[in-house]
């Protein structure tokens, strides 16, 4: 058995992991603490207040009673808000903290990008346009080609828990890109876990989503390589090898 350990923000798209846990088809465990998210906004000092590290080590202690092996805090706009080195110090101050391996949803797309091997990439965003473009920004520090980032402006996560979806199959088509690899959803906030399959049959491409990359990062800390192509492209490409 290998016991992954989330921190989750709130409650908005937390039955993600159950749904992928049973999907992974194995012996692994998600267990996920729920952390205090302060100001549901998708707003930079809001954001960098949910991700501050007095709110993150609070639930630390009960996941390392879980017997969790890696720890992954799960929320993507409330590690790249930091900025690369910022992300970076937040996620060693968890690891610090946890006494686990540790990361972040927004490390965990930079890796699952050259991962499913692409070069270049759009991102279908729920944020307003200049928390997108914190991201995109990351993600050129990570060396990944951002070709377009859309902005669909929602403000609160509350809002992004209740699209279905077809309104995630449009965020993506309206986010894709002619000369993008792989799309990516990055608010962990959006349910994607039952829709990866119908993602990437529409787009023709590998799509990357939060909840997803999340789970795939807590395997690689842990070195686990598990097969499961109902959770699109990258779950058929074995991890990254923690060194």
């Amino acid at each position: 058995m290998t016991a992954l350990g989330f921190l989750y923000p709130g409650h908005s798209a937390e039955d993600d992991y159950p749904r992928i846990e049973q999907l992974l088809g194995s012996d692994v465990r998600l267990q996920l603490v729920h952390t205090d998210i302060g100001e549901d906004a998708h707003r930079v000092d809001a954001l960098r207040e949910m991700g501050s590290a007095v709110r993150l080590s609070a639930g630390v202690e009960e996941l390392r009673l879980s017997g969790a092996e890696a720890v992954v805090w799960a929320c993507t706009s409330g590690s790249f808000v930091y900025g690369w080195e910022g992300a970076h110090e937040q996620v060693r101050a968890l690891a610090r903290a946890a006494g686990l391996p540790a990361s972040s949803t927004s490390f965990a797309f930079a890796h699952a990008v050259r991962e499913v091997g692409a070069r270049r990439v759009a991102i279908a965003a729920t944020y307003p346009q200049d928390v997108a473009d914190l991201f995109a920004a990351f993600l050129r520090e990570a060396g990944v080609e951002v070709v377009s980032s859309r902005a669909s402006g929602i403000i609160t996560a509350a809002e992004v828990g209740t699209l279905g979806e077809a309104e995630v199959l449009e965020l993506a088509r309206a986010g894709d890109h002619p000369d993008a690899d792989a799309v990516l959803l990055p608010d962990t906030a959006l349910h994607t876990a039952a829709h990866l399959s119908a993602l990437e049959k529409d787009l023709s491409k590998p799509v990357l989503t939060a909840n997803q990359v999340t789970v795939w990062e807590a395997l690689r800390l842990a070195d686990r390589k598990v097969n499961a192509p109902t959770l699109g492209t990258l779950f058929t490409k074995e991890p990254i090898i923690q060194v």
